[in-house]
């Protein structure tokens, strides 16, 4: 199982998906770092030599912003809009939903299970 970038690649997957395990990088920049280390996109992913295991390595640690580093970036990005006060920044120190989405109904992801309604006794 080849390591790149702290994260355990998984085994008999093509490289273009195995490649997206790692945070920071999709579908899009998984095909861009197949290309420069001009490897076939179906290439499993358990058929990969270490020089080629270290190309792709090499790759995106020139290139590319991932994992730590990149968790970090966002949590700053999402960090700045709420100390700024912006409705991105309230919607997200409230828990809702920040990009539009209807609240009356749904949104359980952001605003989690449903609190029951107290019954009064008569």
């Amino acid at each position: 199982m080849a390591r790149i970038a702290g994260v355990d690649i998984p085994k008999n997957k093509h490289m273009e998906v195995a490649l997206t395990y790692i945070h920071g990088i999709g579908r899009p920049s998984a095909r861009k770092i197949l290309d420069k280390v001009k490897l076939p996109h179906n290439r499993n992913s358990d058929e990969l030599t270490e020089v080629e295991v270290a190309d792709i390595r090499k790759v995106i640690e020139e290139e590319f912003v991932v994992e730590g580093d990149r968790r970090r970036e966002v949590g700053m990005d999402i960090k700045r809009l709420m100390d700024l006060g912006c409705y991105r920044g309230l919607r997200h120190r409230k828990g809702l939903p920040c990009r539009g989405q209807r609240t009356h109904t749904n949104a359980r992801t952001r605003k989690g299970p449903r609190r029951a309604a107290v019954k009064s006794k008569k």
